[in-house]
């Protein structure tokens, strides 16, 4: 009998990110706190019964065109079936809302509603340990995803932890509208050899009022190299300022930027100040509350 999921694989961003050192294999260690938004791609699932498992996607005309190439909602599904030995055949609907390649872990949080999805349709099929191995070898972003809640993330992204009581924010998001690949961004941050930020503070929901506490919280260690990549992103970030965001921030390897407000109604007023032309795109967004 054939089943249809639906599920939504929401955006995050980096309140701070800090690069701690380079493994041997390359990978970089890392501290920092993911929040979720409201912002997120919608996924439909349609499983059915098949003697050749298979996995096919179908682009749902979201806000922008699915990307080109593989495709991690895909290989999430086929990591699942070739896991669990299920005779399924599975369409996968995207309808993409997240900008590709901005930061937002927009394809690892697709990667993640597929694995989530597919754990609840059967849900002794993996254990959650070798589940959260399996979304580790997706992308380092992908196990949290799993769980997308407020939280400290460390190691590569392996290592997960849920903060306590976090107010919501509200955020103008904005990006210049060209994409910029992760490796890219981590390889001139290299290149540079610059100097770790200041430690995340233990308690972020003292900080998030504004001023210099708020600053250091969100100060993101790969934003001087995605400046060097992306000069633009430089004007993008005194605008934020000037419309009066309490802090700003950049979420990931960029080059999304992002502002915090008072409220999303003062997020949404300076969103229509900024008068921000194409190619650039914006959004106003909140994180939940935590706790």
């Amino acid at each position: 009998m054939s089943r249809t999921l639906a599920t939504i694989a929401p955006a995050k961003v980096n309140l701070g990110l800090r690069i701690l050192g380079r493994r041997p294999d390359g990978y970089h260690e890392l501290s920092s706190l993911f929040a979720p938004l409201d912002l997120g791609d919608e996924l439909t699932l349609r499983l059915c019964p098949g003697v050749e498992p298979r996995v096919a996607l179908r682009d749902g005309c979201g806000s922008f065109p699915l990307p080109e190439g593989g495709n991690l909602a895909v290989r999430a599904a086929e990591a699942f079936l070739e896991e669990t030995g299920l005779g399924l055949s599975i369409e996968i609907e995207l309808r993409k809302h997240i900008p590709v390649a901005a930061g937002l872990g927009g394809g690892s949080s697709d990667a993640g509603a597929v694995l989530r999805a597919l754990a609840r349709h059967a849900p002794d099929a993996v254990p959650a340990p070798r589940l959260a191995a399996l979304a580790l070898s997706l992308g380092a972003d992908v196990p949290f995803f799993l769980d997308p809640r407020p939280a400290r993330v460390g190691g590569i992204g392996e290592r997960i932890e849920p903060c306590g009581p976090l107010p919501a924010l509200a955020l103008l998001l904005v990006n210049p509208g060209v994409p910029l690949s992760t490796a890219e961004v981590f390889a001139a941050f290299d290149a540079l050899d610059p100097q770790p930020g200041p430690p995340l503070p233990p308690d972020p929901s003292q900080v998030l009022g504004g001023g210099d506490a708020l600053a250091a919280l969100l100060h993101n260690d790969l934003e001087c190299a995605a400046l060097r990549l992306r000069p633009e992103l430089r004007r993008l970030r005194r605008d934020l300022v000037g419309l009066g965001a309490l802090g700003v921030g950049m979420s990931g390897s960029g080059p999304t930027l992002f502002g915090v407000f008072g409220s999303l109604e003062e997020a949404a007023a300076a969103r229509d100040r900024a008068g921000l032309p194409a190619p650039i795109w914006s959004r106003v967004a909140a994180t939940p509350e935590a706790g």
